[in-house]
């Protein structure tokens, strides 16, 4: 048992990173690479033509008063004939509401929503969902900037395709003062990018990404929107959609520039509530194993859960290495050990993941000595974040279950720490 279970922590990590650099190197050569060639901006079809599809632009906000106007201003350049941008205002105590009146009399193809309580980003754009004019929705946080082109390199997918529902975009981090930022720039190109390529060549994703996401408004519809209890409502609709029988694409052409918290504290408390809301959803689809005609699904599933056993199983590791219970794999798992086969399995990855990326950021090359410093910093982080979270879940449903009719409490939001523009 001892022996066995050091082998699945130390090989466990080294599989999936070889895995995911395979699907996602056959992705970018199959998808990517011809997307690329024949369908470069702005040459991109129906981009220019007047009969192509309207799009809603839909911005939800909580105290976004410092970002606001650079994201609004984004939006409003998209290279595209027809849309209009709807930003609600989810019951903002700062000056969000004054500063989206003024922008009305600046943007005209602005118009704004204001919810007269803070309700949750789920019900902000359920909210601009219904209210929107047009049947494709691409819902982006306030604090990203959008580029002209990533509205045309989405649509494409959701027009050659009737039974995708929606499509994610590529984030990149605009704040790189600071190493948490820099760390993130690659995160984004070595864990984020990289899996999502893997994902799709499995059919699906886990998630569309809630900083850039372009959906069906009819697809939303029928699974009854965005749910206002799950601390990542982007996960959930993802796999709300998906197990109603709707696809999810990636498209990474499709840029969209986003700040990221760079203090400690910020960090942690939005790798926890990821994690957190991440399991939340493992654990609301749990039923999927029992369930023959949607097993589609299940590497997406699969994948996460035993990644969190392995967490717990590396502290058990970790446990009995010390008492001397591991034997041969006890100096394997010693930290020096340890460190080896992170960094080992980290340089691959990070290399292939930059090379992949490095057409959608210029500056990516630059940040690349500093992702030395992700298995200690980062993956640590996300490691205790993991562990952490469980039990705050298991704690919910027993909660839930100790009161079976009660509603659940609403995923409100609060303004998080964005870091350093530049």
């Amino acid at each position: 048992m001892a022996a066995a279970l050091g082998l699945f922590v130390v090989g466990y990590p080294l599989m999936m990173a070889l895995a995911w650099i395979g699907l996602a190197v056959a992705y970018t050569i199959t998808r990517e690479w011809p997307e690329r060639w024949l369908a470069r901006p702005p040459q991109l079809p129906g981009a220019r033509s007047p009969s192509a599809i309207p799009v809603s632009v839909l911005i939800p906000c909580f105290n976004e008063g410092d970002t606001l106007a650079e994201t609004i201003a984004s939006a409003c350049r998209l290279d595209w004939p027809e849309w209009e941008v709807i930003a609600i205002n989810d019951g903002s105590s700062d000056d969000t509401g004054s500063q989206l009146e003024a922008l009305t009399d600046l943007q005209p193809r602005l118009r704004v929503v204001h919810l007269a309580s803070n309700q949750g980003k789920a019900l902000a754009l359920r909210a601009g969902a219904l209210l929107a004019r047009h049947e494709f929705l691409l819902c982006i946080d306030a604090d990203a900037l959008l580029d002209p082109q990533a509205l045309a390199w989405m649509v494409r997918h959701l027009e050659a395709n009737p039974h995708i529902g929606a499509v994610t975009g590529n984030p990149r981090i605009r704040n790189r003062t600071s190493l948490f930022g820099r760390l993130q720039v690659g995160e984004f190109s070595m864990i984020i990018g990289l899996i999502k390529r893997a994902q799709s060549m499995l059919g699906g994703l886990f998630c569309v990404s809630g900083v850039i996401g372009l959906f069906r408004r009819s697809a939303l519809s029928s699974v009854d929107f965005w749910s206002a209890d799950c601390l990542t409502e982007d996960i959930d609709i993802t796999w709300k959609l998906q197990r109603s029988g709707w696809q999810v694409a990636y498209e990474p052409h499709a840029l969209i520039w986003i700040l990221m918290p760079e203090t400690l504290v910020g960090l942690w408390k939005q790798r926890l509530r990821w994690a957190q809301g991440g399991q939340q959803v493992l654990v609301a689809n749990a039923d999927l194993l029992f369930r023959p005609r949607q097993w589609q699904l299940l590497p997406l599933l699969i994948e996460p859960l035993l990644s969190l056993i392995w967490a717990y199983a590396l502290i058990a590791a970790i446990l009995l290495s010390l008492a001397g219970g591991l034997g041969s794999f006890g100096s394997a798992l010693s930290p020096h050990g340890l460190a080896l086969v992170l960094l080992s399995v980290s340089a691959l990855q990070f290399t292939v993941s930059f090379w992949l990326d490095r057409p959608y950021d210029r500056g990516l090359g630059r940040n690349s000595v500093w992702m030395i410093w992700y298995p200690f910093a980062f993956w640590l982080l996300c490691f205790f974040a993991s562990v952490v979270a469980l039990p705050r879940v298991i704690w919910g449903l027993v909660q839930q279950r100790r009161k079976p009719g009660a509603v659940s409490d609403r995923a409100r939001w609060v303004s998080p720490d964005r870091g350093r523009r530049i």
